[in-house]
C-alpha cells in the first residue's frame, strides 16, 4: 500500500514538475528581451551621462560641480528633501494607522486623497500652489501685505516636493500594517499600554523596515522632481534652482559638459539611495532567515512528541487506589508498566 501511494505520489510531482517546467528558448528568449530593456532604458543613458561629463577629462567635471550656482542648486535640493523627506515620514505613518486601526466616516475618501499626486501631473501639482499661493491666487494679497512669500521662493520649492512625495510612506507602511493586523496592539492594550507606549514599542519596530523604504523612495523622488519644482521656483539662478532645474539651464545654454556633469552627480545620488534601499531589503532578508533558523533549531532541540507525551504521563499523579492491603498509590507510567 506505501508503495502504491508513493508511486501516485512521484507521478503527481512528474506531471507538476512538466507543466511548470518550461522550454530553454522560452528562458533564453524572456531573459534576452528582460536584458535588452534593461541595456537600452537604463545601462546606455547613465553610461551616456557619464561618458559626456567626463569627456574632457576630471578637471572640467570638478570646475562644473564648483561653481557657486551649482554649489547653492546642491544645497537647496539637500534642503528640500532634508525637510520633505520627515514631514512625509511622520504623515506616512499617522495616516497609515488611522487608516488601518480605525474605521470611520470618509475612510475611503482619504485613500482617495493620499493617492491623488499619483494621479494628478506634477506640472498641475504646481499650478495649484502658485493659484493658492501667487501674487494673483487665493492668499496672494493676504501674503503680500504680511510681507511672506512662498511662490519663486524656497517655502513653495518644499511645500510642491512635499505634495508630490507624500504619498510613498503612506502606501509602504499601510501596506505592512494592513499585512501584519493588529492582535499585538490589541493585547498591549487590554494589559494596560498607552497609546505612546503601543506606537513607540510595539507598533513602530513591526513597521520600521516599511517605514525605511519608504522614506528611502521619498527621498530619490524629492531630490528628483522637475515638473512642480519648475512650476514654483521661478528659475531664479543661484537661489530657487534645484538640481534637475540647473541641469537644465546649463543644457540649455549649450554647456554640455556642466549640464552632463550636474546630471552624473544626480544620478549618482539616485544610485546612492537605491543601494541604500537594495542593503535593508538584504538585512531585512538576513534577518528572517536567522530568525527562521533559530526557529528551526529551537524545534530541533525538543524531545520527540512521544517522549513528551511519556514524561507528561510519569509526572502526573492518579488518584490511589484501594486494596486489600490499605490504599496504595501510583503514578500513571508505574500503570501504563503493568497494564
Amino acid at each position: 500500500m506505501s508503495g502504491i501511494i508513493a508511486s501516485r505520489q512521484r507521478t503527481a510531482g512528474r506531471r507538476q514538475s512538466d507543466v511548470a517546467a518550461e522550454a530553454p528558448w522560452v528562458r533564453a528568449v524572456l531573459i534576452g528581451t528582460a536584458a535588452a530593456f534593461l541595456g537600452v532604458a537604463v545601462l546606455l543613458p547613465l553610461s551616456v551621462v557619464f561618458g559626456s561629463a567626463f569627456s574632457k577629462g576630471i578637471g572640467p567635471f570638478w570646475a562644473a560641480l564648483s561653481q557657486p550656482e551649482t554649489v547653492s542648486a546642491i544645497w537647496l535640493t539637500l534642503l528640500t528633501a532634508g525637510i520633505a523627506v520627515p514631514l512625509n515620514a511622520v504623515f506616512g505613518v499617522a495616516a497609515a494607522w488611522l487608516v488601518s486601526r480605525y474605521d470611520f466616516w470618509g475612510k475611503s475618501a482619504l485613500v482617495t486623497l493620499i493617492d491623488l499626486p499619483f494621479s494628478v501631473s506634477p506640472v498641475i501639482s504646481g499650478l495649484i500652489f502658485v493659484l493658492l499661493f501667487g501674487a494673483q491666487g487665493f492668499w496672494g494679497q493676504w501674503l503680500s501685505d504680511h510681507d511672506i512669500k512662498i511662490i519663486f521662493a524656497v517655502p513653495g520649492i518644499v511645500i510642491a516636493t512635499t505634495f508630490v512625495t507624500f504619498p510613498l510612506v503612506a502606501r509602504e507602511v499601510l501596506a505592512v500594517m494592513q499585512a501584519q493586523g493588529s492582535d499585538e496592539e490589541e493585547a498591549a492594550l487590554t494589559m494596560g499600554a498607552s497609546g505612546l507606549q503601543i506606537l513607540t514599542r510595539i507598533t513602530l519596530p513591526k513597521v520600521r523596515w516599511g517605514v525605511i523604504y519608504g522614506v528611502i523612495l521619498c527621498n530619490a523622488r524629492a531630490m528628483g522632481e522637475f515638473g512642480a519644482v519648475s512650476v514654483v521656483s521661478g528659475h531664479i539662478r543661484g537661489q530657487t534652482n534645484t538640481l534637475p532645474l540647473h541641469v537644465e539651464i546649463l543644457y540649455n545654454e549649450y554647456n554640455f559638459v556642466g549640464a552632463f556633469a550636474v546630471a552624473a552627480l544626480l544620478a549618482s545620488l539616485a544610485l546612492a539611495t537605491l543601494l541604500v534601499k537594495k542593503t535593508v531589503e538584504l538585512n531585512a532578508a538576513l534577518k528572517a532567515r536567522r530568525l527562521a533558523r533559530r526557529a528551526e533549531l529551537d524545534r530541533r532541540s525538543l524531545p520527540p512528541a512521544s517522549l513528551r507525551r511519556r514524561a507528561s504521563l510519569s509526572t502526573r499523579p492518579v488518584a490511589p487506589s484501594t486494596s486489600p492491603r490499605g490504599p496504595v498509590s501510583v503514578t500513571a507510567e508505574s500503570s501504563f508498566e503493568k497494564a
